[in-house]
């Protein structure tokens, strides 16, 4: 099977789990979704679990890069934060999609642990990248992981209770109240 098939089977993951998490994720749709024959998946993913990973762990690496270009977009780490949820709306915006990160960590205890692993480095890598952008801004008052911690569940949050009314604009509105309660700066 060639990498672009593989890319495909990712994609059409990555796209399942964000509407319907891990638990979702089946070969048969996934494989008519890549228009790929369902067995062929396994040429590449031996396992539901193998899949899960492997798709969580190119999403976190993905947001990454993502949180990369906030930070180069943005020299101001203020602007930097304020547009840190944007990332978080374009899964809204497309088809009212959640993080995939976010709706696996709702299935935490269904999840493989290899799938788990990859889910809290998602985590892990958009609090680091906030704690350092909060103390880059100089807005941080004691412990900038704490305050890093209360922006990715906020924000996480928002998105949670936007999808469950299909509406961009109720984030919108609790981003703002974030920034006008202080806990995204202004």
């Amino acid at each position: 099977m060639s990498e672009n098939a593989k890319e495909k089977i990712m994609t059409a993951a990555r796209m399942t789990a964000q509407a319907h998490g891990y638990n979702g994720l089946n070969f048969r749709e996934i494989g008519a979704a890549a228009g790929i024959k369902h067995v062929s998946i396994y040429h590449h993913f031996p396992s539901k679990a193998d899949l899960g990973a492997a798709v969580a762990k190119r999403y976190w690496e993905d947001t990454s890069k993502r949180l990369d270009e906030l930070t180069e977009t943005h020299p101001d780490p203020k602007k930097a934060l304020r547009a840190y949820p944007g990332l978080f709306r374009e899964s809204l915006e497309s088809e009212n999609r959640m993080c995939l990160c976010g709706f696996m960590a709702a299935e935490y205890d269904d999840l493989p642990e290899s799938v788990k692993v990859e889910v809290q480095a998602f985590a892990d890598v958009n609090v680091a990248w906030l704690a350092r952008t909060l103390v880059e801004s100089g807005v941080a008052k004691g412990d900038a992981d704490a305050g890093a911690r209360a922006i990715f569940a906020a924000v996480g949050g928002a998105q949670l209770m936007a999808r469950s009314r299909a509406d961009i604009a109720l984030f919108d509105g609790l981003i703002e109240s974030f920034v006008k309660t202080g806990l995204i700066p202004a």
